[in-house]
């Protein structure tokens, strides 16, 4: 069974962003990103309502590092790094089973610029490298194309399509599962 450790707390770095730990002064940046309509259409999670709400799950995300269950980084671009733009985390983690789910979010202004293409693969290397993990998986709105395909893109395989696997709202939604295991990872000229 596999042990995780975040201590200390990985900083990733990629061309153009810091991979780095949320602190409180991230909250007006965060709180873009939990509370924007666009961000959200896909997430089946209720908006942000308050910074305090947000500086909150900061605290939160934070513990869960420091007990070893899950990581939350903050993307900041090179250029502006105590400005986050987006989020991307490994959560629902199975040290039994060798296995995490990825999870991410960009702020719409920062769209379509490559930078969670970028950032999923310095999160891949260390979920493969680092942790050890046999498996990453991903699970998306099946109209959330982006999504999709940026995880295509990084190298993930779909393996199915779950029909109502979400309730929110007062509606069921379907699940795209995606998945990406080391061993095709290591066989990838990376």
């Amino acid at each position: 069974m596999l042990k995780f450790n975040f201590t200390p707390f990985p900083v990733l770095q990629t061309t153009r962003l810091l991979i780095r730990q949320l602190n409180k002064a991230d909250a007006p940046s965060l709180f873009l990103l939990r509370s924007d309509p666009q961000v959200l259409q896909h997430i089946g999670r209720e908006p942000a309502k308050s910074l305090e709400e947000v500086e909150k799950f900061i605290e939160k995300v934070n513990a869960s590092a420091v007990a070893n269950e899950a990581i939350l980084w903050g993307l900041a671009t090179q250029a502006e790094p105590d400005k986050i733009i987006g989020t991307i985390c490994y959560w629902q983690m199975e040290p039994e089973n060798y296995r995490a789910e990825i999870g991410y979010a960009l702020i719409p202004g920062h769209w379509g610029k490559g930078y969670m293409g970028e950032a999923i693969q310095s999160v891949l290397r260390y979920g493969f490298a680092t942790l050890q993990l046999n498996c990453i998986v991903g699970m998306v709105n099946p109209e959330n194309i982006a999504s999709w395909k940026a995880l295509e893109k990084a190298g993930f395989k779909k393996d199915g399509h779950l029909r109502h696997t979400i309730f929110f709202g007062g509606k069921f939604y379907d699940s795209l599962v995606y998945s990406f295991l080391q061993k095709e990872y290591n066989a990838a000229d990376r």
